[in-house]
């Protein structure tokens, strides 16, 4: 959950390679089987995209290579070069994208402010009508979305499509909600007086979204911002492009107006920075590292920007001895292997009483045996690759540091090695650790890889201050049948968001978000397109009686 990816950029061979935009490959409605004629016939170079995952989509006009900027799709500055989009399960090529840097985020955002009066003027029910037209779209495309997301991401197809349908209801939860922003009549201080307040879009917003989940991250934040007024410029992970311009696509056939939504992408440090500083660009909203966040809070500061921040997490996952052992089990494979670990909510540290915790370690790593790894868009896979070497270099490294320091390897453990075509992809095990301890980097870093490390406890009150002991404060979980127990325990969590013997607490109707050092603001729910309302006062003088 970085903002800084690393790029490779290279040289273009000749400026008409540059005059690509728009990069339609397919019209919706045809019908062609070739699909190297069809990139062809459209001007598209052999390298500038994947025929076999063209080859998968039912509407190959979903995908770009471009960004999208004021209604057009632009490859920008033939001076910037570009990077490469992998499949991390296969290491192929998916697509060449253009390096967008400064001037094309400058572009976006003059784009984004020049149709904010005009956007902001719609009525609540039009804005409401779009957003429920896009939604339409998204899930006509599901298929297509999802495949897109698990070859660009890794995760297995199944995720995909239920991030997608999260995506959607998002989407569709603030087409509603738009219609029941409300300002209040005051009651006033004196009868010469009426004193009222509206809620207003706050202008220009930015979003910088994440590599883990490049679908749901994205409408989390549009979604919102657009049903309340604001325009909006995103800036989505390097690593994972191509859900965001397929996004912006549906957006424009839903008839959302040019400039409402833009999409730039490339030079991350610099899009960044021009977002952070731009003094059009009047919100951030931003999920990915708290380094980062911090880094960026920093910049915003300076020009007084409002900003979200949703960073990172080392959820603590606690079984406690009256616990239903089948449903926690059940529970940790769960959370801690969604989408190979690489949730900012996933369980990163699982704590079992002393009683219960070789039975609880035996039926983990017992349901952990019988997944599968491999690529996410083969049907029986449970676990994908991670989303690149520097990912797997670090679970390697967490596991290394524990095992030196006494953990037990109940199960996996290390790199994987799979057969062609998944020889050069980047699989890790999934993993579990028994007799994990304190002084571990997997205590106090999250790992965000497929790594279940078990620790003993004795008493709530030292479970507590072992889950507490982090800088962090996303999400928790915890298992037990004794109410009284849960309800403490609930208020004792430091963090921003609690599991009650359940792991799948995330949902478009629930406020999503931290405390301490992960992050500002909360998404999704009522509360989510707050983050984009300001609050202006009225006072209305009614003269002398």
């Amino acid at each position: 959950m970085l903002l800084h990816f690393p790029v490779k950029a290279s040289c273009l061979t000749g400026c008409a390679a540059l005059q690509l935009a728009p990069m339609r490959f397919f019209s919706p409605g045809s019908s062609g089987t070739d699909t190297r004629e069809v990139a062809s016939a459209v001007g598209i170079r052999k390298d500038t995209t994947s025929v076999e995952l063209l080859s998968r989509l039912k509407d190959k006009s979903i995908l770009h290579t471009s960004g999208w900027i004021s209604g057009e799709w632009t490859h920008g500055s033939s001076k910037n070069g570009t990077f490469e989009v992998q499949n991390p399960a296969t290491g192929t090529l998916l697509a060449t994208m253009p390096l967008m840097k400064v001037n094309e985020t400058r572009a976006a955002i003059a784009a984004a402010d020049s149709v904010f009066p005009e956007w902001r003027r719609h009525t609540a029910k039009e804005r409401s009508n779009i957003l429920k037209r896009w939604q339409t779209e998204i899930l006509a495309h599901a298929e297509d979305l999802a495949t897109i997301l698990t070859s660009e991401g890794g995760k297995p197809l199944a995720e995909a499509r239920a991030e997608i349908a999260s995506g959607a209801a998002s989407v569709e939860w603030m087409a509603e909600e738009c219609r029941r922003v409300e300002g209040d009549v005051l009651q006033s201080t004196g009868s010469d007086r009426r004193m009222l307040t509206l809620k207003q879009p706050v202008g220009v917003v930015g979003a910088i979204t994440p590599w883990n989940f490049p679908f749901s991250m994205i409408t989390r934040k549009v979604a919102p911002a657009l049903a309340a007024g604001c325009t909006v410029v995103i800036k989505p992970a390097e690593l994972t492009p191509l859900s965001a311009v397929a996004l912006a696509e549906l957006a424009e056939r839903a008839g959302l107006p040019d400039g409402v939504l833009n999409v730039v992408f490339g030079d991350a440090p610099a899009i960044g920075h021009e977002l952070a500083t731009n003094i059009d660009v009047r919100k951030i909203g931003f999920t990915g590292s708290t380094s980062v966040g911090k880094a960026l809070a920093a910049t915003a500061a300076g020009h007084v920007k409002r900003i979200s921040l949703e960073l990172g997490g080392n959820a603590p996952l606690i079984v406690f001895d009256d616990a239903d052992l089948e449903l926690a089990s059940a529970g940790v494979v769960a959370s801690a292997l969604r989408n190979a670990g690489q949730t900012c909510v996933c369980a990163n540290r699982v704590f079992v009483h002393e009683s219960v915790h070789d039975k609880l370690a035996d039926m983990v790593a017992s349901r952990v045996q019988k997944l599968r790894l491999g690529d996410g868009l083969s049907p029986d896979t449970n676990i994908g690759p991670l989303i690149s070497e520097a990912a797997v270099a670090k679970v390697t490294a967490h596991v290394d540091d524990a095992v030196a320091k006494g953990a037990k390897v109940l199960v996996g453990g290390k790199k994987a090695s799979l057969a062609s075509p998944l020889s050069n992809g980047t699989f890790f095990e999934p993993t579990v650790l028994g007799d994990a301890t304190i002084d571990m980097r997997l205590f106090k870093e999250e790992t965000f890889g497929p790594l279940i490390p078990f620790f003993k406890f004795g008493s709530t009150s030292e479970v507590v201050q072992l889950a507490n002991n982090t800088e962090y404060g996303l999400a928790a979980y915890f298992f037990t049948k004794d109410l009284a127990k849960a309800w403490r325990t609930a208020e004792d969590l430091e963090y921003g968001m609690v599991g009650i013997n359940d792991v799948a607490i995330t949902n478009e109707a629930a406020p999503f978000g931290g405390v301490k050092q992960s992050g500002l603001g909360r998404e999704q729910s009522k509360y989510g397109i707050q983050e984009f309302l300001d609050i202006k006062y009225v006072c209305m003088g009614l003269g002398s009686n």
